[in-house]
């Protein structure tokens, strides 16, 4: 009786260990899509025209979330790690290589994107800027 109830229990605890696993890191105020609504000398007009936007729906791992963005032409692609104290670090910046009429914003924000080092969320918008007082700002792409 006792190797029986030693196998069951044995079979138990390996069951519950196999079905463990380890829950992905989720920051829901953070982990959405960004439409991109102030940027430069860029009108919201042409913003919004372009369909600019960040993703930042991926896992995170690590704190490090894998992104996507695009400004009208090329699919752009970035790690994030959104740190404490309002602390962004913006790496492995990346794009698809196709040439559009229009590349005048593509241009600018790739080339600003990953010199943004702090982050702010105030209700449904997010604020990268940099150190030099230049800044991205965003809303929700869920909205309303």
């Amino acid at each position: 009786m006792k190797k029986i109830r030693l196998s069951f229990f044995a079979i138990l605890l390996l069951g519950a260990v196999v079905s463990c696993s380890s829950v992905p890191e989720k920051n829901p105020a953070l982990q959405r899509q960004w439409m991109l609504i102030s940027f430069k000398n860029f009108s919201k007009e042409e913003l919004v025209k372009n369909k600019a936007e960040i993703n930042l729906t991926g896992t995170m791992e690590k704190g490090k979330i894998r992104g996507g963005a695009n400004m009208g032409c090329n699919n752009i692609f970035f790690t994030s790690e959104f740190k404490s104290g309002g602390k962004v670090k913006i790496s492995g910046v990346g794009s698809t290589l196709k040439a559009c009429q229009n590349m005048e914003l593509e241009t600018a924000f790739s080339q600003k994107f990953d010199e943004m080092t702090n982050y702010s969320i105030e209700g449904h918008f997010l604020t990268l800027s940099d150190d030099s007082g230049n800044s991205m700002k965003f809303v929700a792409a869920d909205w309303d």
